[in-house]
């Protein structure tokens, strides 16, 4: 079992995510930062930028901290906004499209250790 971990904001390193368009990622508390079980991430979607089609091995859940953009979970479609929650099931075909003028944020949580991505033609 960890121990107790504090991290600040200060020390989180962003990356651009190479399958999106205007898609920031840095990993809040996970494995290589000394994490448990669970990784949290953080995310921003630029005004204009979008997530392809896509699969994960895992679930995740995310809670969104600032503007609005859509997501489409399988068949359907859904505009969040601050304060909105999401559950996106293990292996469920997903994507994000941001079409406002701020970005979105959002904290995506996830359990740790192996998570295969397949982009969806």
């Amino acid at each position: 079992m960890n121990g107790p971990l504090i991290r600040r904001s200060e020390d989180i390193e962003y990356e651009t995510v190479d399958a999106a368009n205007g898609l920031e990622k840095g990993v809040l508390i996970g494995e290589e930062s000394g994490g448990g079980n669970l990784a949290i991430r953080r995310f921003t979607l630029a005004p204009g930028g979008n997530v392809p089609k896509h699969t994960n091995e895992i679930e995740h859940e995310q809670y969104v901290l600032a503007g609005r953009y859509t997501v489409g979970i399988e068949a359907e479609e859904y505009d969040v906004e601050a304060g909105d929650s999401l559950h996106i099931p293990a292996g469920a075909v997903h994507w994000y499209r941001n079409d406002g003028d701020e970005p979105g944020v959002f904290l995506c949580a996830v359990p740790t250790g192996d998570d295969e991505i397949t982009l969806q033609g």
